[in-house]
């Protein structure tokens, strides 16, 4: 079935777990800075710094980067494959939205490691 093949993971049950996973993990994340930012000293370079030199906050960092594309790709998919019904116009929009996905992934992770 070319379902299978194109969704993020075996089935929509996978699927729809890895989307209520990730969202919790986004949701940590965002709730996490928005406490950083809301209830911290006055924000400088420093401490921003030295916030995302820790080892912990890097991997924190990227599970919520890698939470966010997983979020991301499956929702598009979803909305793709019930929207766009021509083969090859949805099979471009996917492939432009996974190329997209991995750029960002790959960006965001040579930003917070410093590659």
């Amino acid at each position: 079935m070319v379902t299978s093949i194109t969704s993020f993971g075996r089935s929509g049950l996978y699927d729809w777990m890895v989307q209520r996973v990730t969202a919790v993990v986004l949701v940590a994340y965002a709730a996490f800075m928005i406490c950083y930012l809301a209830f911290g000293d006055e924000l400088t370079y420093e401490q921003w710094n030295a916030l995302f030199d820790g080892t912990a906050m890097r991997i924190f960092t990227l599970l919520a980067l890698l939470s966010m594309a997983a979020h991301a790709w499956i929702g598009l998919w979803s909305v793709s494959t019930d929207y766009i019904k021509p083969t090859g116009a949805r099979f471009l929009f996917q492939s432009v939205c996974g190329l997209l996905t991995f750029i960002y992934v790959v960006w965001g992770i040579q930003i917070l490691w410093g590659i």
